[in-house]
């Protein structure tokens, strides 16, 4: 019953992924361009967390969430940062 939970959340996630995938790639500015980039980036996070519950090694994927979510937040930081000092 738990695997059935696991398995709805995964595909739940990717259907969140792909439709701010579509955010991304048609989104009328910037700013909601890089709110899609974030909202992926953590429904990333989570979904690395929850393979690792379903395929019960959760320490391994915490660590590579956590490292995946440092350099998320740092790329994003990095893509703001240029588009700040290009529209002055």
């Amino acid at each position: 019953m738990l695997d059935k939970i696991f398995i709805g959340l995964i595909v739940g996630l990717v259907l969140i992924i792909l439709m701010m995938l579509v955010r991304v790639f048609k989104g009328p500015s910037i700013y909601d361009r890089l709110n899609g980039l974030g909202v992926i980036g953590s429904d990333t996070i989570l979904l690395i967390v929850l393979i690792g519950y379903y395929n019960k090694r959760a320490d391994m994927f915490v660590d590579i969430s956590i490292a995946y979510a440092i350099l998320g937040f740092i790329g994003l930081v990095v893509i703001a940062k240029y588009f700040d000092r290009k529209e002055t």
